[in-house]
């Protein structure tokens, strides 16, 4: 018998409590295929099912490349290193093109406030980073966000940063994003200064 929202809600947040992340996950996956908007507890559910799961492979990763780096003297615990890099490189891309599906199918499409969608974008832009940083777009998901979102907004200002983290990692352009995060910063200053003197002018 198929389980409804509830229950597989239920599991992934029991999954969660005994650390099972890819059991949480697939729970996740499954409440998204039910086509439905999410809820913001459900929202955050998915994302930090996956993000401990992609998580666990990215670390694995970069652990099994430094080996791999490390025994250049010796062909065949190289090659050893080298395939088991190369199968967690499969399984990163797996779970990357699984986070990149749900949200362009299902999460993205169903976003009914520029929060969601804001949040959801910028969860499609980490998971492209995660995919680039073993294989090696941004406009839209900053454009809503400048549009209907205040600079000062959490959500805006961590997709700001994650940009220009992008920038310095994946295109190597430190100048960019340098530019990028004072430019925010700068942003979200001037919205506090208004916002102090809106409130100077309405107390007089």
């Amino acid at each position: 018998m198929a389980e409804n929202k509830e229950e597989l809600v239920q599991r992934a947040k029991l999954a969660e409590q005994a650390e099972r992340y890819d059991d949480m996950a697939q729970s996740m996956k499954k409440v998204t295929e039910l086509g439905a908007e999410l809820s913001n507890e459900e929202r955050n559910l998915l994302s930090v099912a996956y993000k401990n799961v992609v998580g666990a492979r990215r670390s694995s990763w970069r652990v099994i490349s430094s080996i791999e780096q490390k025994t250049e003297g010796s062909e065949k615990k190289q090659q050893m290193a080298k395939e088991y890099r190369e199968k967690v490189e499969r399984e990163l891309r797996d779970i990357c093109h699984d986070v990149l599906d749900l949200l362009d199918k299902y999460l993205i499409p169903k976003a009914g406030n520029p929060e969601s969608k804001v949040f959801y974008l910028k969860m499609k832009g980490d998971y492209y980073r995660y995919l680039a940083e073993v294989v090696a777009t941004g406009d839209d998901r900053n454009n809503i966000a400048k549009d209907k979102m205040q600079p000062t907004h959490p959500i805006r200002l961590g997709l700001a940063l994650n940009f220009s983290v992008f920038y310095y990692e994946i295109l190597n352009s430190p100048d960019k994003a340098c530019q990028l995060a004072k430019q925010t910063s700068d942003t979200a200053a001037d919205e506090q200064e208004g916002a102090g003197e809106t409130g100077e002018t309405g107390g007089n």
